[in-house]
């Protein structure tokens, strides 16, 4: 059975031969931008888990939503078509809930600035959800739920003045949603943050607990993070030391993927939930791996160029001919991962690079013009 070489870093020692879905055991996976937005199914999500779930992988719907408890977002999964059980997920909830049970005695009272989501991961922990600063609460927790107003915000800021404990569920800036993306948490918490001069410890994703809740929840042991987000769920893959997978269906672009860095980028990269039917060796993506399907991505010269991958050893593109024309949609991913290593590797060196915009366009991927300074 032939390997994957160990310039790979993390994915390294993979059987190609091998499916994503036979290769790890549990999935641990995003919810918006990954199976859903809004209400609505991501393409080719609901068949994709299905065949993986056939061939043997088992799953943890991970999301650093908090606002709806476990079997609110079984039931959304299953109206959509994914079969899901409660157990089957877990929540950022659940892990701020798992930090506080470990720091309060049983019966504490917490103030929730939030919704449904906490008040069910509290309960199940045995604490005691209140919703305002004069009911006596231990500490805070804060998590996203639409309906959060000024007046919750109040009382959430009031207790984190007087030195409670305050834990965020996440500080995710942004959801995503059918319109656009959305104020997430993390702009609610950036609420009680300027009203106090606090800063909450973080449950959810990219910190290590929402894994850790998962990880003990599912007993896995060779898990696969799949997530739309490079400083959430794979900076938090990263963290906790596990393979990733990125799907190109919510958040991140092409641009934040070519200029992601180190702690932020993933094993694989993929356009949709498909991948997991594929071999890992497909879509595995690192710093100095330019060489992916029929492409090959070099740097002359402070400029980065697209050639045909069989021809790089030889010097060039036939006949002078530039790959980049001849891309077509059905493997632009892949020349996104030869361009990931050639740009990763060229970052990590400290080289500036030049017209990485240009190529992307080029390539079939419209970006906007890159501001990152080191490029």
């Amino acid at each position: 059975m032939l390997y994957l070489t160990a310039a790979l870093g993390p994915a390294a020692r993979i059987a190609v031969m091998r499916t994503l879905a036979e290769t790890y055991d549990v999935a641990l996976v995003d919810l918006d931008g990954v199976v859903y937005v809004g209400f609505a199914p991501v393409d080719h999500a609901v068949p994709a888990l299905a065949k993986a779930r056939a061939d043997g992988m088992r799953f943890a719907f991970v999301t650093n939503n908090a606002a709806r408890p476990p079997d609110a977002v079984a039931e959304q999964l299953t109206e959509l078509g994914v079969a899901a059980s409660a157990r089957e997920i877990v929540t950022s909830a659940q892990a701020a809930a798992r930090l506080l049970a470990d720091r309060l005695p049983a019966g504490a009272r917490v103030l929730v600035v939030g919704g449904d989501g906490l008040v069910a991961a509290l309960t199940e922990r045995g604490l005691v959800p209140v919703s305002g600063a004069d009911q006596d609460p231990a500490a805070v927790v804060s998590g996203f739920h639409p309906d959060v107003g000024w007046r919750l915000l109040a009382e959430g800021a009031y207790a984190v003045a007087a030195g409670l404990p305050w834990i965020a569920s996440n500080v995710d800036p942004t959801i995503p949603m059918p319109r656009g993306n959305a104020p997430g948490n993390g702009a609610l918490v950036e609420a009680i943050r300027m009203a106090t001069g606090r800063v909450p410890v973080v449950a959810g994703k990219p910190e290590p607990p929402i894994h850790r809740e998962a990880i003990l929840r599912t007993r896995a042991r060779r898990p696969l993070v799949i997530g739309d987000r490079l400083d959430t769920d794979i900076a938090g893959a990263v963290r906790a030391g596990v393979d990733s997978l990125l799907v190109l269906t919510g958040v991140t672009g092409a641009v934040d993927l070519v200029t992601a860095p180190p702690g932020c980028r993933p094993s694989f990269v993929a356009r949709d939930l498909r991948a997991l039917a594929d071999e890992p060796g497909q879509l595995a993506i690192a710093a100095g791996l330019l060489e992916r399907g029929r492409y090959a991505a070099v740097i002359e010269q402070g400029r980065l160029a697209v050639k045909p991958a069989k021809d790089v050893a030889n010097g060039g593109a036939r006949n002078g001919e530039d790959a980049t024309a001849r891309t077509v949609p059905d493997d632009s991913v892949d020349l996104l991962r030869a361009l990931c290593g050639a740009l990763w590797a060229a970052a990590d060196r400290g080289e500036h690079v030049a017209e990485i915009d240009s190529v992307l366009r080029d390539a079939g991927w419209p970006m906007p013009v890159i501001s990152d300074p080191r490029y």
